[in-house]
């Protein structure tokens, strides 16, 4: 017979829904260590503006992939998907259930469903591609991809201009077309046998809680720990560009006041969370727990049956007795 495949449990959902509170009430009544799935969480000194949890917490329930890199350097997909697998495997080990917590749902995806898409240097072949469309457009950029991968040219913008050049250097170093690639992805079994919870909140709730915990951001001390980081650090393009910073350096470079760069984190925080949702919908798998609507005690008992019943190996004891 072959091996039973490890369990994986997710807890995944709208940004302000719950997740980090539902994950660590969790891990008070089963045998577990959580693995971060935040794109953001991953730099080190980047706390306010990520919304942490505190080090108080990480002491009581063991969390990885939290504070692992320089805000200097780039992380990308790939190097996620091996230290998350990589944690899995430490956490089966030691016979405790690991469980994905986050809302990055491209990482999710990756270590779910596997990343199929070879993982190529930063050479000179992608840097031409993009100043090609100085002199002739993205538009041209775009048809000539087309030519190539018809099918994933049809999904990506002409204005896309990354996804545009990773596809044409996908295929001219590989061979092979990223739809390909997307292809083979989806004929593989996943390596796990894993239960989705996505977590939601009714519209008018959730938008009310990201007010909020921008606001409570902000008393933290979210401009101060950005005048730090510059001060420190040689922002990589991708912290620079995170929600709450980004705003927040537009309004010390004194682009917009402090007011606007409220607003605006308020305002992009909002359509985060559409995008995640947008993005998480797409998958099937996930079962839709709306956690406002359920009582928080009622909630937890719930996702401990859905997990004794996904996760009932004989010989994997993972789960303690909750009543």
């Amino acid at each position: 017979m072959p091996a039973a495949r490890p369990p994986l449990l997710v807890i995944t959902g709208l940004t302000a829904s719950g997740k980090t509170s539902l994950s660590l009430e969790l891990a008070r009544h089963i045998d577990c260590e959580i693995i971060s799935a935040d794109s953001m969480q991953v730099y080190q000194e980047m706390d306010i503006g990520t919304d942490k949890i505190s080090l108080i917490e990480r002491e009581k329930t063991p969390h990885h992939l939290i504070d692992i890199i320089s805000p200097e350097e780039d992380f990308s997909l790939a190097d996620y998907q091996k230290q998350a697998e990589n944690k899995i495997s430490g956490i089966i080990s030691r016979d405790r259930l690991p469980v994905l917590v986050g809302g990055t749902g491209l990482y999710i995806k990756a270590v779910t469903e596997g990343f199929m898409l070879p993982e190529l240097p930063e050479d000179k072949l992608r840097k031409e591609f993009i100043s090609w469309t100085d002199s002739h457009g993205r538009e041209s950029l775009h048809r000539y991809l087309k030519a190539i991968d018809p099918e994933y040219a049809a999904k990506i913008h002409p204005n896309d201009l990354r996804r545009v050049s990773r596809a044409l250097e996908v295929y001219f170093q590989t061979g092979k077309t990223r739809s390909y690639y997307k292809y083979r992805q989806q004929q593989r079994k996943s390596k796990y046998n894993h239960l989705k919870i996505a977590l939601r909140k009714p519209r008018v709730k959730l938008y009310q809680d990201i007010n909020s915990r921008v606001d409570s951001m902000i008393e933290k001390g979210l401009i101060a720990e950005v005048k730090y980081l510059r001060g420190k650090y040689d922002l990589s393009k991708t912290a620079r560009q995170a929600v709450g910073y980004k705003e927040i350096i537009a309004y010390l470079n004194g682009e917009i006041s402090l007011s606007e760069a409220v607003r605006l984190i308020k305002r992009n925080s909002r359509h985060l969370a559409k995008k995640q949702q947008s993005f998480l919908k797409r998958d099937r798998e996930y079962i839709w727990l709306d956690s406002q609507h359920w009582p928080e005690s009622e909630l937890l008992i719930y996702l401990i049956r859905l997990s004794k019943e996904k996760f009932s190996q004989k010989n994997f004891s993972i789960l303690k007795e909750y009543f």
